[in-house]
């Protein structure tokens, strides 16, 4: 049992011709893939854990389908801890470890900060919400940053991953981690067009060593199965969803939509989706800041809630973890989610000496 195994299930499936046909082909393979990982084992421990929370374009958050003028959502991004077994013992995995200490300079917030002018410290101060680090966040549980062995982002949107992993002549400060990315989406952040690079935090990647780089060119299952990184291109060249089996089921997570109501606009009471759903027949509201792969974007978000299958708190809408989500913010009326997924945690961890935390 290798850590990395190769998952054949959405081979072929995007080829046809038809737009509509890869829809329904992605569907089919979803039922297997959800019904194989199902058959695996679950995690040993997943937690999830609130870091930031900042202003977002609604008009980008539900691609022309919200209805009021208000200008911003609130998105939280949220980093998971995730353990699982492998041959080579028992590995944590990160998901979504955003150092936003030090991705602020990414052109669209940079440019937030200069429209903002005197009134910066102010606006941030009352809008932007930090609640903890990463490395808060792991020594709330016990983990230190040697205890690393891989970290992942669904996409590498505003990521800054050099004190992580090192470059830009700084140590790295997980000394034992790898980077599990698409190469699709790490040579796409070499090379940004105009549109593309207002979201990516300048140097955010800059001379990472290549040794701390695990490629990916397709979907992988992660150790036992248990975890699975997923292919699902739109937001990003890039893109890949994580998929976890754990006590709720499999839980999907990224940032190809924004809320549980994206994914099922029908059941949404956030003004607008629900009649853009019914005008267009849409099934999914894509998150569309980039659109970079509009079509692909449609498809994945169908492949990740067809794959998560029902939310036990409430099976109208998919079991999917967005890694950032929208929430309730009073300055932003109108915005709150029909329902929220909030922090999750399930299983026990296990620190290095093999001893439960």
């Amino acid at each position: 049992m290798t850590v990395l195994q190769p998952l054949k299930h959405f081979d072929g499936t995007r080829d046809a011709r038809r737009p509509m046909a890869r829809v329904d082909h992605v569907r089919e393979a979803a039922k297997d893939f959800r019904r194989d990982m199902l058959a695996k084992p679950k995690v040993r421990f997943y937690k999830s854990f609130e870091l930031v929370r900042v202003p977002y374009p609604a008009k980008f958050a539900y691609l022309n389908a919200f209805s009021l003028p208000t200008p911003f959502v609130h998105l939280c991004n949220r980093l998971s801890v995730i353990q699982f077994d492998s041959a080579d013992g028992i590995k944590t995995l990160l998901v979504g470890p955003s150092d936003w200490e030090h991705q602020r300079e990414t052109p669209f917030f940079a440019q937030l900060d200069q429209q903002a002018g005197r009134f910066t410290g102010v606006m941030d101060k009352l809008i932007v919400r930090r609640t903890a680090t990463v490395l808060d966040c792991l020594k709330s549980i016990g983990l230190s940053p040697e205890d690393v062995d891989y970290i992942t982002y669904d996409h590498l949107h505003t990521q800054n991953v050099t004190r992580w992993l090192g470059g830009n002549g700084q140590q790295a400060l997980f000394p034992n981690a790898k980077l599990l990315v698409m190469r699709e989406e790490w040579e796409s952040a070499q090379a940004l067009i105009p549109w593309q690079n207002q979201w990516y935090c300048p140097d955010g990647i800059a001379a990472v060593p290549e040794s701390k780089l695990i490629f990916l060119d397709d979907s992988v299952a992660l150790g036992d199965g248990s975890v699975a990184i997923m292919r699902t291109k739109g937001h990003t060249e890039g893109n890949h969803s994580i998929v976890s089996h754990t006590d709720t089921g499999l839980i999907v997570t990224s940032e190809n939509g924004v809320s549980l109501d994206a994914y099922e606009p029908k059941y949404s009471t956030t003004p607008g989706l629900a009649a853009f759903a019914k005008q267009t027949g849409a099934e999914i509201i894509i998150n569309g800041n980039t659109m970079e792969y509009v079509v692909d974007q449609y498809i994945s978000m169908v492949q990740e809630k067809s794959v998560a299958g029902p939310n036990p708190k409430d099976e109208r809408f998919p079991n999917v973890a967005p890694s950032s989500e929208v929430t309730a913010f009073w300055l932003f009326p109108g915005t709150a989610p029909t329902a929220t997924v909030g922090e999750q945690e399930f299983g026990q961890l296990t620190l290095k000496s093999g001893v439960a935390a």
